[in-house]
């Protein structure tokens, strides 16, 4: 595992305690998915999916989208870069669809 994989592990469990302290969503299925799998696989799934996870209904919920993987992923060039351009597209579409206003839009 690189570095950088190692960091976007990080900074998927960040997330993770993030949306428990600052959303009061406490997201065990995505904590299990990170545990089992790590922070890409997990990304990659839930990016790849045909339709947004319970999970992103919360937040979304909560207003609180700046706290998913798609956010995370098309926010900082840092991450989009481990991911292929349809991955961050797809991203990207799955949060204008639900009219989320990026702060610093990388994709």
């Amino acid at each position: 595992m690189t570095d950088r994989n190692t960091a976007f592990d990080k900074a998927m469990f960040d997330i993770y305690r993030r949306a428990k302290d600052e959303a009061n969503y406490n997201a065990n299925i995505f904590l299990q998915m990170l545990t089992d799998t790590g922070g890409m696989t997990t990304a990659k799934t839930l990016i790849n999916a045909p339709k947004e996870s319970d999970g992103y209904t919360a937040l979304y919920l909560r207003g609180r989208l700046d706290l998913t993987v798609e956010a995370v992923v098309t926010e900082s060039e840092r991450w989009s870069s481990l991911f292929t351009e349809e991955e961050v597209a797809k991203a990207k579409k799955r949060l204008l669809k639900f009219q989320y206003k990026p702060t610093n839009w990388i994709a």
